[in-house]
């Protein structure tokens, strides 16, 4: 693929990196990919960081025609800059895309484009403990049109943000406030792709978390209210005994590469994990007997973010001892310590960006 570059004449002022809020600082450059049914996919450019440009009747605005991806970069000790796992994020942006009637991206073309962009601007990934480059790979319906139809034009784009930790919390335990009016998702909606819309439909939930002084929301299936989905933009795991239990991908939450991910890690440690439908009645009944000794969301922005509390109506149920949990320790150590490049990736899950 032939991608044409516009460096920038105006260099952005880099942050320091002793405030980095997350996804608040861009790169100097954009990468852009049009299609046009009976073209294809055409035009790769590097440009300046602007604004885009659309026509008012454009799809996208009217009907949410939009999907997008989440990944990092990030600086090894011996200096390699690292991507993990960008191959898996191609492909759930093209089941994100079918499920839409969006034209597939050709992985190879998410690839190149990916990792030229990310080799212009370099510099601007942090090198500061735990501090990396946020990915925000997106594609979005162009065609000017007031009917809800197929469009015949999109836009591919990649844009770049330097990020500190993304809970202010750390790696201390969040509390999550568990919703049981709202509904995130159903079978055969499209709880299990990335798409704008599902976020959209979750700010009202996640307000009223934060009103009662709760960090993120727990999701329960949309039909019964019975069974756990999420937690808040992440999925969730739940160690209960000895074993570590996690939604099955039923049709209603996203398969997140974090997931899939620790799932290897700990089969590799040989520890018991289960995907399964797990109950809210269950969950609850092992934090009051004891037996729910850690949980924890899963993602690519937070990688492990510890949870020390639920609350449901009016009842707080504690997980732990107010501290990360042993297991939840290890596994984020281990997983960011195969990002940064700071042990072998006997996995094969990280891409050197030359």
């Amino acid at each position: 693929m032939e991608i044409k570059v516009t460096k920038t004449t105006n260099p952005k002022v880099k942050p320091d990196g002793d405030d980095l809020n997350f996804g608040s600082v861009f790169t100097d450059h954009m990468l852009l990919i049009d299609y046009m049914e009976g073209e294809g996919w055409k035009d790769a450019r590097i440009i300046p960081y602007q604004d885009i440009c659309l026509d008012p009747a454009s799809s996208v605005f009217h009907y949410g025609v939009e999907i997008f991806e989440g990944m990092k970069a990030y600086y090894a000790p011996d200096g390699r800059l690292l991507l993990f796992r960008p191959e898996a994020n191609a492909h759930r942006l093209n089941s994100s895309a079918a499920r839409l009637l969006i034209p597939e991206l050709p992985v190879e073309m998410f690839l190149e484009g990916l990792l030229a962009l990310v080799n212009l601007d370099r510099d601007w990934v942090p090198k500061r403990q735990d501090q990396s480059l946020y990915i925000r790979p997106f594609l979005f319906a162009t065609e000017p049109q007031l009917g809800v139809s197929r469009s015949r034009s999109y836009t591919f784009c990649i844009i770049l943000s330097p990020v500190g930790a993304y809970y202010p919390e750390g790696l201390d335990p969040v509390k999550i406030y568990v919703e049981t009016d709202y509904a995130r998702s159903v079978q055969g909606g499209t709880g299990h792709i990335k798409c704008g819309g599902n976020y959209a439909g979750s700010l009202a939930a996640q307000y009223k978390a934060k009103q009662f002084g709760y960090s993120q929301v727990l999701w329960l299936d949309g039909a019964e209210r019975k069974y756990i989905d999420e937690v808040g933009t992440m999925n969730v795991m739940f160690v209960i005994g000895d074993e570590v239990l996690t939604p099955e991908l039923s049709g209603t939450i996203l398969p997140g590469i974090t997931r899939d991910s620790v799932l290897h890690l700990l089969r590799d440690w040989g520890v018991r994990t289960t995907e399964r439908r797990i109950s809210l009645d269950e969950l609850l009944t092992a934090a009051k007997n004891g037996r729910l000794r850690e949980a924890f969301g899963v993602g690519t922005a937070a990688v492990i973010s510890p949870i020390g509390e639920f609350y449901i109506r009016g009842e707080r149920y504690r997980v732990g001892n107010g501290h990360i949990g042993l297991l939840s320790q290890k596994i984020y150590n281990n997983l960011t310590d195969i990002q940064w490049g700071r042990i072998q990736d006997k996995f094969g899950w990280t891409m050197e960006v030359k």
